[in-house]
């Protein structure tokens, strides 16, 4: 082993360019960053959006329409998936309410929940839920269970 053999082990450093270290670097004068510009200054960063000047998208759009700041928005759980919740424990599941709904990941903690109508229920269940549709409601007590409206 002679001091003039000897390297980093591997890995271990990077091989990274020294930029802005003077002419002989070959890397000196603008520092690989161009002439003049906002992107050649320090400090720079650049707004979400920019488009250097343009007009940007979100301006050039037109907008139309209105969104009611008070909207209340259900999540919407309908009858074959409460169905397949029963099959998958087995008929063992009478009651459902949102902390079931929630555990088996058909509802965050936070959501409105809404049963809706679509698919068929054949168990008896006791349901509770924020809404319940129509047909919802009326093809639970069909099928023997309840509808309890939180």
């Amino acid at each position: 082993m002679k001091l003039n053999t000897l390297t980093p082990a591997e890995g271990s450093t990077k091989n990274s360019k020294r930029i802005g270290r003077g002419q002989g670097s070959g890397r000196g004068g603008t520092s690989t960053r161009g002439h003049n510009g906002a992107k050649s200054r320090s400090g720079y960063s650049r707004k979400e959006g920019f488009e250097g000047g343009q007009m940007p998208l979100q301006r050039r759009v037109p907008k139309f329409g209105f969104t009611n700041p008070n909207r209340v928005e259900y999540k919407g759980i309908n009858l074959d998936s409460i169905q397949a919740l029963v099959d998958k424990t087995k008929g063992k599941m009478t009651k459902i309410d949102n902390q079931v709904l929630v555990e088996n990941g058909l509802a965050g903690k936070n959501d409105l929940i809404k049963i809706l109508g679509r698919g068929e229920l054949n168990a008896k269940v006791d349901m509770t839920a924020h809404k319940f549709s129509a047909t919802a409601a009326a093809a639970i007590e069909k099928a023997g269970g309840t509808v309890t409206t939180l």
